[in-house]
């Protein structure tokens, strides 16, 4: 319990609970809605670090899984954030103007992230300096277009296991197209906005940058951690092959002690040559002594 009160004492100091104007909200987040204080409707922090810990173990799951996390975020409060926690995860982000087909159309949206990679080629061959200045001008500029729009999805070849939004209302054909995609969706949801679409809600202020900046490193966090025990159960599983070898081999550095006994066999083969030969000796003492016996 007084984990979960610091928690929500982070978010209190953070500005997480500060909900919209009551004329704008939505009724169906009144479940997430503690009250209503000088016209504006204050999110049940509780409800939120319960939200937020929930959310974690699901990202932490995919994250571990080894698929992709899209998080998407236009808004100029929440973009560089966005884009900064994303980063240092490893995953695609959106904070640009979100492409009409993304998910529903990616074949194409593939086609033209390929395209910079071709244009990356000419540069590098020379091919890139054969055309004419006017030519060279109009690459230039649709690299660069193509790089601020798609840049940060270059690395992501299919679609992504999951969708973290910022701010639903404005970011619905995402939403959208996720929905019809069958794609879970995790999402900063306000009081203005319809929690009914999305799979995990984190009722929680996505209009000031420092609530935006609390949950995004909670978030990114958990998508680290997931990576981490990736990454050591890879490591724990190349180096299982290797410790257990030297005891498959163990048993045939033992196999020459199994044939030490046939080795002397012979020994005992030697004595009873000689035995013979032990025996003859008394018997002919024997005879000679008869013999003198006789004579006298």
């Amino acid at each position: 319990m007084a984990k979960n009160n610091n928690e929500v004492k982070e978010l209190l100091d953070a500005g997480v609970h500060f909900g919209h104007l009551t004329r704008k909200w939505n009724p169906n987040m009144a479940p997430y809605i503690y009250m209503e204080r000088n016209g504006i409707h204050i999110i049940n922090l509780y409800k939120t670090a319960a939200k937020i810990e929930e959310a974690n173990e699901a990202l932490k799951k995919i994250a571990a899984s080894g698929r992709k996390i899209l998080f998407v975020a236009t808004k100029k409060q929440a973009k560089d954030i966005v884009a900064e926690k994303a980063k240092n995860a490893n995953m695609p982000y959106i904070t640009e103007r979100w492409p009409g087909g993304m998910l529903t159309n990616f074949v194409t949206i593939r086609k033209a992230v390929k395209k910079m990679a071709t244009i990356d080629r000419m540069k590098a061959d020379g091919t890139f300096l054969t055309l004419s200045k006017k030519e060279r001008l109009q690459v230039d500029r649709l690299r660069a277009k193509l790089e601020k729009n798609l840049g940060s999805i270059s690395d992501m070849s299919r679609l992504p296991a999951a969708l973290f939004v910022v701010d639903t209302t404005r970011e619905h054909i995402a939403v959208a197209e996720a929905q019809k995609l069958k794609i879970p969706i995790f999402a900063m949801v306000d009081t203005n906005s319809d929690p009914r679409v999305i799979d995990y809600v984190i009722p929680s202020n996505d209009d000031a940058s420092k609530s935006i900046d609390k949950i995004m490193t909670a978030v990114s966090n958990a998508v680290i951690e997931g990576l981490a025990e990736r990454k050591s159960d890879k490591e724990n599983a190349a180096e299982a092959p290797k410790a257990e070898a030297p005891k498959a081999e163990a048993p045939k550095a033992e196999a020459p002690k199994a044939e030490a006994p046939k080795a002397e066999a012979p020994k005992a083969e030697v004595a009873k040559v000689e035995a013979p030969k032990a025996a003859k000796k008394p018997a002919k003492k024997a005879v000679a002594a008869e013999a003198t016996k006789e004579e006298e």
